[in-house]
């Protein structure tokens, strides 16, 4: 189980600034204790300001508290939020946001509620050449995975139509666009970037 320590200190923003808010060392089997932990995390990383240390270090704690599908349920109602910082901020957060939204997507019994997710159709640009490698990567990375998790449940496709709308993450990876993206990122001359292309399912 992941551990956090949060004895030492307080979970407002100016002390988020600190290192040691973000210890993951102590026991947390107090799950009320953990689930308020998270909240503050969260609120710290949405309110305060774009891409500054405070904001990298609350996602960083927070892809670490994901690694494992015991407190991934307390972050459900983030999901959104998580996708709003990813097309704001600049690289490094992008890739952070990823590597905590590849996380979610490798738990089924979460995939849906990523799924879901109404995400900007701005999203799509990530899978487009000029991207920086490590995030293009990370995104691929990304699709990867729920690929794989689409593969593992046969009849999500054939719900698809009912339980993601319009404008939710998963219509938007399988749509047109994206497929053309996809099928243009074949002939990237990184051969990493080329090897993690999935042209469909």
């Amino acid at each position: 189980m992941a551990h956090v320590s949060v004895s030492t200190c307080h979970l407002s923003g100016a002390v988020l600034r600190d290192s040691c808010a973000f210890r993951t060392s102590v026991n947390v089997e107090n799950q009320g204790t953990i689930k308020r932990y998270i909240s503050q995390v969260c609120e710290d990383v949405f309110s305060g300001s774009l891409n500054a240390a405070v904001q990298m270090a609350g996602l960083r704690l927070s892809t670490n508290m994901t690694i494992s599908n015991d407190h991934q349920h307390m972050f459900n109602s983030y999901i959104t939020d998580f996708f709003h910082v990813l097309l704001t901020g600049n690289g490094n957060i992008k890739v952070q946001v990823l590597k905590l939204l590849s996380n979610f997507s490798e738990n089924l019994a979460i995939a849906e509620r990523l799924f879901s997710a109404q995400v900007d159709s701005s999203f799509l640009s990530l899978y487009e050449g000029h991207v920086a490698k490590e995030v293009l990567l990370q995104v691929l990375t990304l699709f990867q995975i729920i690929n794989n998790c689409v593969k593992k449940d046969d009849y999500l496709v054939l719900r698809s139509t009912s339980i993601f709308h319009k404008g939710s993450l998963f219509f938007l990876l399988y749509g047109q666009k994206c497929a053309q993206k996809m099928r243009a990122l074949v002939h990237h001359p990184d051969v990493d970037v080329k090897e993690k292309v999935v042209i469909k399912m």
